[in-house]
């Protein structure tokens, strides 16, 4: 059935793949541009939207590493990931988010920071993914040492797995200086309910959680509340594991997409995203370079208002 990121979209009334897209651009220069940028212009920065807690600028579209960075120490391998974590930092993007339950992700990641030289550049996000106190303690350290980092920027208690244990360690440490932020998460719409009735008591910092034009849950409750706690979100699986390009595949891209400064299917997905207010940062994951430069456009341009969205939602639905 073949990749869907590398199945064949298109801009209305023309077809394209993907691969031909950015060849049209002319290479990885002019891939960074925005889909509505003329020649010669000057590209605008990727957006930023603050950190409720801090009012520190993050860039709107980062990168997840579940199953993308876990891969070994050869060469053939971590080329492409070294290319996309230089994309990123090109496109003006810097959040990187992993986790202990992603394999080799973290190490992975770390290597190539240092051998960019780019660590300095990059807001780190992993979790704590275990029980008890010690035990949690032992591993948040070995994901210092794996970051090759003194410091994480975002600490998140994964899937809620004892999450009262790890949120009184993440309280020591952020007021140690150890990490800079915290964090709880979950990837499931039946947790929707813990994150929020968590948000709702605790002193949360940031958030994240499943959301997507195709699992719209979130936007009900959990949304509407971190933003009146003033809790950053990251959104994962903005794609449904690629499930979204699936159901769009061979079918042109509408022509309201133009209108929101849309290239691509993936831009669409992404902005339908960003366009909630609530939202901090999203972070899909990718091994391809090509498809970090072009989820890196969804945070140039114009985003979807209200009714754009729910336009947007309407026309996912009848598909």
């Amino acid at each position: 059935m073949g990749n869907p990121r590398t199945s064949e979209f298109a801009l209305p009334g023309r077809p394209l793949t993907r691969a031909a897209f950015l060849k049209l651009l002319g290479g990885a220069g002019a891939l960074l541009a925005c889909p509505v940028a003329t020649a010669g212009a000057t590209l605008a920065p990727m957006a930023t939207r603050p950190i409720p807690k801090s009012g520190e600028a993050l860039p709107v579209v980062g990168l997840g590493t579940w199953q993308t960075f876990d891969i070994g120490a050869g060469e053939a391998a971590r080329a492409p990931r070294r290319e996309v974590l230089r994309q990123l930092f090109e496109a003006g993007g810097k959040v990187i988010d992993s986790s202990p339950m992603y394999g080799r992700s973290e190490a992975v990641v770390g290597d190539l920071l240092a051998e960019l030289g780019t660590r300095d550049q990059a807001f780190l996000a992993t979790k704590v993914w275990t029980r008890g106190r010690e035990d949690g303690i032992r591993q948040m350290e070995r994901s210092l040492a794996r970051f090759r980092a003194e410091r994480i920027d975002l600490m998140q208690i994964h899937n809620l797995v004892d999450w009262k244990t790890h949120l009184k360690t993440l309280r020591e440490w952020k007021a140690a200086g150890r990490i800079r932020y915290l964090g709880i998460t979950h990837y499931t719409t039946s947790a929707l309910d813990d994150l929020a009735e968590i948000i709702a008591r605790e002193p949360i910092d940031f958030v994240q959680l499943a959301y997507s034009l195709e699992v719209r849950a979130a936007e009900r409750r959990l949304l509407p509340l971190a933003a009146d706690k003033g809790v950053a979100v990251l959104v994962n699986r903005p794609y449904e594991k690629g499930a979204l390009f699936h159901r769009v595949r061979g079918r042109a891209l509408p022509g309201w997409a133009a209108e929101i400064d849309c290239a691509s299917w993936g831009q669409v997905f992404l902005k339908y995203i960003l366009a909630n207010p609530a939202v901090t940062c999203v972070i899909p994951g990718t091994s391809k370079p090509k498809h970090m430069i072009d989820n890196a456009g969804a945070g140039r341009g114009r985003l979807p208002d209200e009714a754009e969205r729910q336009r947007m939602a309407a026309f996912w639905d009848s598909l």
